[in-house]
């Protein structure tokens, strides 16, 4: 594989590592070089890429596996799992401030879910994999993605609506 196919293979899915990796990663920095060693080591798989079916579902999986490794390693007492990636300069001012307020609410909230939840509710709404694309990624059951996007999506619906019903409930 030359380096020209390689990128053709690769550079349409490099923006979704990087926010994976941001979703895992606190900052900004530690996602980019979760990035580019993911991309290092696609690079150094090449041969062997045609054996994959899908190799943005492989990609994937390795850059949800590398986050986890650098959460769990020693080095990363500093790092937790955020979302900030979304804004959008067009729209006025207050739209934006509460725009960015339901954000920090919903990755509060989802700070708060189990990490298979976490996990899945990023891939399947932020992400927009398919169900049978996360089932490869997470080596888990359609059905049981399902159900915990369910139970994730559940748990916060219903945290915002306790939020924004200031306890009328």
């Amino acid at each position: 594989m030359t380096q020209t196919e390689f990128l053709n293979l690769v550079m349409p899915f490099k923006d979704k590592l990087y926010r994976l990796a941001k979703r895992m990663l606190v900052s900004s920095e530690e996602a980019e070089d979760a990035t580019q060693e993911v991309l290092m080591k696609l690079w150094s798989k090449k041969k062997g890429m045609g054996k994959y079916r899908n190799v943005e579902a492989f990609a994937m999986t390795m850059t949800k596996n590398f986050c986890l490794d650098r959460l769990k390693s020693k080095q990363s007492g500093n790092l937790k799992l955020v979302h900030s990636n979304y804004t959008d300069e067009t729209k006025s001012l207050q739209r934006q401030i509460e725009t960015n307020d339901s954000l920090n609410w919903v990755e509060k909230i989802m700070d708060t879910l189990p990490e298979q939840q976490k996990l899945v509710l990023q891939l399947r709404d932020i992400e927009a994999y398919s169900f049978e694309e996360i089932s490869e990624m997470l080596d888990m059951q359609p059905t049981t993605i399902r159900v915990t996007l369910s139970r994730a999506r559940k748990t916060v619906r219903e945290k915002l609506i306790q939020k924004h019903s200031y306890g009328l409930k």
